[in-house]
């Protein structure tokens, strides 16, 4: 479960790691009077569960109510890769002085937990990680070791966070080692972690956490009653909502070919074989979704699935790809044509469905395909192929689409 900012703030505050003052707002009303509330400079930051908002635009310094009414508005209509931007933070401008990044990790290669940092802090830390590896330092806490304050001053100095009193720093470490470990969390990342104060005052200068990105392990949520607090329906994608009803596990990418199977690793080999072959078109095709069905997957379970990923518009077809197991590729193949039939019965249009079938019961499963002799539906017999059948099915509905659309606006003129 990924946090937005505010919520990471409320989880890094509960932990003594010192973060700025801030407000969160969902209107552009409730953001001016956040502003007046805080005071000018203050910063706005769209609430989105991605990074690189500051080079999109979505995080912007303003001066005044009347700059502040015109940022407020203009972030809430942006769309930043692909997150529709619906929630506002308002928070005081620092004065930096220097910036670092931080992070705590899961290493499930090495099973134990991951430090990483660097005194480049600020945007794009994978870009220095990549060209100078020499200036992110990484190390490991042993999850039967006693990670305390001394071992935090020592990590500290062996990070070197240069131009901070190291032990800030390291209270700062052994502070979100707390969040981390109390909180059950995969990621606890500060970036920028900043130097702020007056450069002429050294007793004004402190660390203080200017941004920070937090994931929660969602098999813990039993251990955690209050993370109820961290439910939101303010950017919640409508279609993930829908799966999430049914316990599917649904994520909306920004495609054309909808990609269902059973098992992550499967639906992630099958979106890649989408990218691949929809690479080599002028106008790439791309996957629009990630579905997983999971484990013994009923006709129902199906259903809804496929009935989900038609109900996005941008998906011209779609990849399913089973390997039966647990999961009965009869069943989804009943599933299959009781999809099509609710569509076709509610007027909706049924895009054409590529499948592959392998394993428990997959001959059973294509039969039924073949004596429905669906003119929408059609088998491949390996995923390779039905990747490339979706992505040409798509590839020509889109095709179809551009030239009707050319048609009418000519028709329209004459």
């Amino acid at each position: 479960m990924d946090l937005y900012e505010y919520q990471a703030r409320e989880l890094l505050q509960e932990n003594n790691v010192p973060v700025p003052e801030g407000i969160f707002a969902s209107t552009v009303d409730e953001a001016v009077e956040a502003t007046r509330s805080i005071g000018y400079p203050c910063v706005i930051k769209a609430q989105v569960r991605i990074g690189h908002r500051g080079q999109a635009g979505g995080v912007k310094i303003v001066h005044d109510e009347e700059e502040a009414r015109f940022m407020a508005q203009h972030i809430l209509g942006m769309t930043i890769h692909g997150h529709k931007v619906r929630g506002l933070l308002i928070v005081k401008a620092a004065s930096i002085l220097h910036e670092y990044y931080v992070s705590i990790s899961v290493d499930r290669s090495s099973r134990d937990y991951d430090v990483l940092a660097t005194a480049a802090g600020g945007t794009e830390v994978e870009e220095i990680a990549r060209e100078h590896p020499e200036h992110v330092k990484r190390l490991h806490i042993n999850p039967l070791d006693n990670f305390d304050f001394e071992a935090a001053q020592k990590m500290a100095q062996e990070i070197g966070f240069h131009h901070a009193d190291n032990d800030q720093a390291a209270q700062v470490l052994l502070d979100m080692w707390h969040t981390f470990i109390e909180n059950d969390a995969t990621l606890v990342e500060i970036n920028p972690l900043a130097k702020i104060g007056h450069p002429e005052d050294e007793s004004s200068k402190r660390l203080i956490a200017l941004d920070a990105k937090i994931s929660l392990d969602s098999n813990a949520a039993f251990r955690h009653d209050n993370w109820h607090r961290f439910d939101t329906t303010f950017e919640q994608d409508p279609l993930e909502a829908r799966a999430a009803q049914y316990d599917l596990h649904y994520v909306h990418l920004d495609g054309e070919v909808g990609v269902i199977g059973n098992g992550a690793g499967l639906v992630m080999s099958s979106i890649d074989a989408v990218a691949d072959a929809g690479a080599r078109y002028e106008q790439p095709i791309k996957p629009a979704n990630f579905l997983d069905i999971g484990g013994g997957a009923s006709a129902q379970i199906m259903a809804e699935s496929l009935s989900i990923v038609m109900s996005d518009s941008k998906v011209q077809s779609v990849f399913v790809n089973v390997y039966g197991g647990i999961t009965s590729c009869k069943l989804v193949a009943q599933g299959i044509l009781q999809a099509v039939t609710q569509l076709e019965e509610s007027g909706e249009q049924v895009k054409d469905i590529v499948i592959r079938f392998d394993g428990n019961e997959g001959a059973e499963g294509l039969e039924i395909l073949h004596q429905a002799a669906h003119p929408r539906i059609h088998v491949a017999h390996t995923m390779i192929e039905a990747a490339e059948n979706a992505v040409r099915k798509a590839a020509y509905a889109l095709h179809i689409t551009a030239v009707e659309s050319a048609d009418s606006a000519n028709s329209e003129e004459a």
